[in-house]
């Protein structure tokens, strides 16, 4: 990956796209669909880095689930 920094905070209506370049070597991953997308190039060779990045998302989900997630209650 080449060196950048971005940060862009979720909303629940964010929208994530993919698109496929015909005749291309790459896909990208669009997520946003406002005034500012952040977009992910992935060229051939890197579908390994796009199922990490798709578990790490996963487990956020989870860390999110479970701090809105009711108490439980110990009798």
């Amino acid at each position: 990956m080449n060196d950048i920094t971005v940060t862009a905070h979720l909303a629940p209506d964010t929208g994530t796209r993919v698109v496929t370049f015909p005749g291309s070597d790459f896909v990208s991953l669009r997520i946003g669909g406002g005034p500012v997308d952040v977009v992910l190039i992935a060229p051939s060779g890197t579908a390994d880095v796009l199922r990490a990045i798709a578990t790490a998302a996963e487990e956020a989900a989870r860390e999110l689930d479970g701090m809105n997630a009711p108490a439980e209650v110990s009798a």
